[in-house]
């Protein structure tokens, strides 16, 4: 069962009003009780609700603020796995120009950008509240701290990937123009390893949170699943070294790695097809997820923000699908993320991540047919009546696929890389782990493993989660890699006209929106073009 209370959002903590980044409506809070806000957060009760606003956020990308960005869809259009789909070119036109590398500040991420910094902004009130408490333990005290500080790093993180050069600021802004000096990608960096480094070395989070047994069953007795663990914080700490090519914190990042590792409590879920459903959620392998919930949602058309379930099998399935043994007849996708047969074709007949990673629909079966369809689909998210038909309203909001966002199988890939990359040898540790992968898969096992073959593993393995485009735009750093896996030669003009324009360097950093440069005439836009 998923967490309730990471769930139960929406309470009156942290009452942003939700406009650009840095302005001054953005910064308000209000309690809606009427009490001046350092009269009501001093309870370990009210601040808990400020932590809990803060985790609210994490909710959103996949609808709200006038845009959709499902995270993994986000993370994929740039990239080679799939096309962007949906009605026409014009539908979700942004997607279609970032997926073309033509992306401006009228089409871009805009709302990914407003949902980081509302993150932000909760996590700075927490910590901010923590010194009014009256009745907060220390230890308390430094789980609240520690927690706000890591979702911080990992709303900067998102922010840090997609746009580069961002404002940065650890304090609410309290005075006009409410406006925070923009650093630089590599300064943002800079800032939030350090911080990073200081949660870990805390050591006040827990490794996992674990499921319990009750009554036969498993269950998430104490709520907590969903909140951010010392594992997830290594997953992070790798995934930034490894994209910035830090090479001075390898090791590190591997020591982690290797911690998760040796730890009893994550390993590879045995069936790779049974991750992707709902008994598999927060399984072994799950590090960290990101929670939905089909029933007693309140999100609807009205109210996007609320909790509820996701609408991401909505957008990556099939229009006017005529149904099957677990979709019924009739049911609205919207066409998003159609996957290439080149990706589909990439997975060998034994490969058992081919069939649990790809939905092909016969060519006989009939449904409306969008722009870029191929008739295979995402089948890790793909639509079931079991995950939406127990919500209230808005079904097609309200999924319960929770989105899997660090797995042990990435720790152990992770690792493979890592060890190379740090002097290890192709036929020591990193082999070890990365054939661990492949035996799940159904493969044989590398006799010798390169940089390369991570590369390509992580590529089959992680198929529609969203890491393809930000591994090729890395492998730029990276000796060894194959012109498969760089961005330069692998996102190039492909033979359906689709994609016109090639990625070069420039292209990194995408565009910040036109909203948020009225805001802050400081804010320097990328150098896109």
């Amino acid at each position: 069962m998923k967490t309730n209370k990471i769930l139960a959002i929406g309470l009156l903590a942290a009452a942003t009003v939700l406009t650009t980044g840095c302005s001054d409506s953005f910064l308000e809070v209000e309690n809606p009780t009427g009490e001046p806000l350092e009269d009501y957060y001093t309870t370990d009760e009210h601040i808990q609700e400020a932590l809990i606003a803060a985790y609210d956020p994490l909710h959103w990308p996949d609808w709200g603020l006038g845009q959709y960005n499902a995270l993994n869809i986000d993370g994929e259009i740039m990239g080679d796995n799939f096309w962007v789909g949906g009605a026409t070119k014009t539908d979700m036109q942004n997607w279609h120009m970032l997926f073309n590398y033509e992306a401006n500040e009228n089409n871009t991420l805009g709302s990914l950008w407003t949902v980081d910094y509302s993150g932000i902004k909760r996590c700075n009130d927490l910590l901010k509240y923590l010194d009014w408490g009256t009745d907060v333990t220390e230890a308390n005290r430094k789980l609240y701290e520690m927690q706000a500080r890591l979702l911080r790093v990992f709303y900067y993180n998102m922010l840090w990937h997609y746009f580069g050069n961002v404002p940065f600021y650890l304090e609410n802004l309290s005075e006009p123009p409410y406006t925070a000096p923009q650093y630089t990608a590599d300064q943002v960096y800079a800032e939030l390893i350090a911080e990073l480094e200081a949660v870990i070395d805390s050591k006040v989070l827990p490794l996992k949170y674990y499921k319990t047994i009750k009554e036969g069953k498993e269950v998430d007795d104490e709520g907590q699943l969903g909140r951010v663990t010392q594992a997830m914080a290594y997953m992070v700490y790798a995934e930034m070294v490894m994209y910035q090519n830090d090479e001075s914190r390898f090791s590190k990042a591997l020591g982690y790695m290797k911690e998760l590792i040796d730890s009893p409590s994550f390993r590879l879920n045995p069936s790779f097809a049974n991750i992707w459903e709902t008994e598999g959620e927060w399984c072994d392998e799950s590090i960290w997820e990101i929670n939905y919930e089909q029933t007693n949602n309140e999100r609807g058309w009205g109210s996007p923000l609320a909790v509820g379930g996701t609408v991401l099998p909505t957008l990556i399935s099939p229009n006017s699908f005529p149904g099957d043994d677990g979709w019924s007849k009739g049911n609205d996708g919207w066409g998003f993320m159609p996957m290439r047969l080149e990706t589909y074709q990439m997975f060998s007949e034994q490969d058992k991540r081919r069939d649990a990673t790809c939905w092909v629909i016969a060519e006989d079966v009939e449904y409306t047919k969008r722009y870029q369809d191929t008739h295979i689909w995402l089948q890790k998210y793909r639509p079931y009546d079991k995950n939406f038909k127990q919500s209230s309203g808005d079904q097609n909001l309200n999924y319960n696929n929770n989105y899997r966002y660090y797995r042990y199988a990435e720790t152990l890939l992770n690792a493979a890389e890592l060890s190379l990359r740090t002097g290890g040898s192709g036929t020591g540790e990193a082999k070890t782990w990365l054939n661990e992968v492949r035996t799940r898969a159904g493969l044989a096992g590398l006799a010798n493993v390169t940089v390369d073959d991570v590369l390509t593993e992580r590529r089959l393995e992680f198929v529609g989660e969203g890491k393809r485009y930000f591994d090729l735009v890395r492998a730029e750093g990276i000796s060894g890699a194959s012109a498969s896996n760089k961005a330069t030669t692998a996102l190039v003009p492909d033979e359906y006209g689709y994609r016109t324009n090639s990625w070069t360097a420039k292209k990194k950093y995408i565009p910040i929106a036109q909203g948020e440069l009225d805001s802050d005439p400081a804010l320097v836009q990328n150098a896109y073009k």
